[in-house]
């Protein structure tokens, strides 16, 4: 006698929630995802803005780095779905992919709608349901998941449950963090919600920030007690942002948590020695300027070198001598981080204490957690889209493992 197909829902139509969808509707079930939002897949959408970066090139091992503390627990997550199988997905969709020249994977089209909509055209065509502006409000005193909707209250049993309602960035897009408070009631153990991936507030003098908010600074190294990240930073009115500093967001945001504000070293000129910097520095200066005398015998752009009046002082370059040395060490203290509604993603959520080697909460049977509300971070460069698409892939195999028809 054949086994009744299982009713699954899906709450949240973010990357995890589809590929979780996509997987159970493919091995036979009877799946429906739940949004509050008017549309699927919005955050993804944003993230297209700026090219989809879908996963890395790098070695695997340096790959698995990337995710700090948390890389044992997600290690067999993504070892079932590694890059090269994201790859393989992206094609099958018919989004071929490129390697850019920081080894990072872009789809060709460089946008996330051509993707998002074979994927949902593919969810479609295998039964897949879809509900919209379906806010969860956990559930009710008989069991059922319950929703508002824009028809009142909505009670739905099913068999099986995944939650993949992201962390708590970008709000507006849909991911607010609601979910911590119903999952704590029910005995789940909840890691604050905090941002990253965010940019910090220093306090510029208004001089800088009138001038140069919104210019980036190319080609620098930050440090930071033991940590190293190369890449680009962008003034900002309230401080600085980009891949560099979003590199460190976690060193960084915890130190600041536990002592205030923090001290950063930007190297400006990280290809080269400080013996490099200091040859060049010896060259006649004539009657340029000192400002122009950097920027020619260095190459210093005018924010660089105002970066480092700000830093050091109207005098920075009284000592030739010691110039160099402030070119590769260049202090910069940060406030805070920005806040979470403002960060790419976020750190925190359901501890992996609170779930078994499946992905599922010890404390509530056949409910699932999958995706960015799990307590883990990564820089960005692939790795967040990856570890999202990953967890799906892995929660919608335990599931099926699970309700085997």
């Amino acid at each position: 006698m054949e086994k009744e197909r299982s009713a699954i829902a899906v709450i949240g139509g973010g990357p995890a929630g589809l590929m979780t969808a996509e997987i159970l509707s493919s091995g036979g079930h009877q799946v429906t995802i739940y949004d509050r939002m008017p549309s699927l897949g919005r955050k993804l959408l944003m993230a297209g803005r700026g090219g989809l970066n879908l996963t890395h090139s790098e070695p695997f091992e340096q790959f698995m780095s990337r995710y700090g503390a948390a890389a044992p627990q997600l290690r067999p997550i993504i070892e079932g779905f590694p890059p090269s199988t994201l790859i393989e997905w992206a094609h099958g969709l018919g989004q071929e992919t490129f390697v850019g020249s920081s080894g990072k994977i872009f789809p060709k089209a460089m946008k996330a709608s051509p993707l998002l909509r074979a994927w949902l055209k593919r969810l479609g065509g295998q039964g897949v349901q879809v509900r919209l502006r379906h806010r969860w409000r956990g559930w009710d005193e008989e069991g059922s998941l319950l929703f508002e909707t824009p028809h009142g209250p909505e009670h739905v049993l099913a068999d099986a449950t995944i939650l993949a309602l992201g962390g708590a960035s970008w709000p507006r897009l849909g991911s607010d963090g609601g979910w911590a408070k119903i999952l704590e009631q029910r005995g789940v153990e909840i890691v604050p919600l905090a941002p990253s991936n965010c940019g910090f507030a220093v306090s510029w003098s208004a001089t800088f920030r009138n001038r140069f908010a919104g210019t980036p600074l190319k080609n620098i190294a930050i440090k930071f007690e033991g940590h190293q990240a190369r890449g680009e930073l962008l003034v900002t009115s309230y401080g600085i942002e980009g891949g560099a500093v979003y590199a460190l967001s976690a060193p960084l945001r915890n130190a600041i948590a536990r002592r205030g504000p923090v001290e950063i070293a930007i190297d400006l000129r990280p290809e080269a020695s400080e013996g490099d910097l200091a040859s060049k520095l010896r060259t006649p200066r004539g009657k340029n300027t000192l400002s122009n005398f950097l920027r020619k015998a260095l190459h210093l752009s005018p924010v660089e070198i105002n970066l480092l009046r700000e830093a050091h002082g109207l005098a920075f370059g009284g000592d030739l001598e010691i110039l160099s040395g402030k070119i590769k060490c260049v202090p910069v203290s940060l406030l805070a981080p920005q806040p979470i509604a403002r960060a790419i993603s976020s750190a925190g959520g359901v501890a992996f204490g609170s779930v078994d080697e499946n992905l599922m909460l010890r404390a509530l049977p056949n409910v699932y957690v999958a995706g960015e509300m799990l307590d883990w971070e990564a820089p960005t460069g692939g790795y967040l889209v990856q570890a999202v698409l990953a967890s799906g892939a892995f929660v919608a195999r335990a599931a099926l493992r699970r309700f085997a028809l």
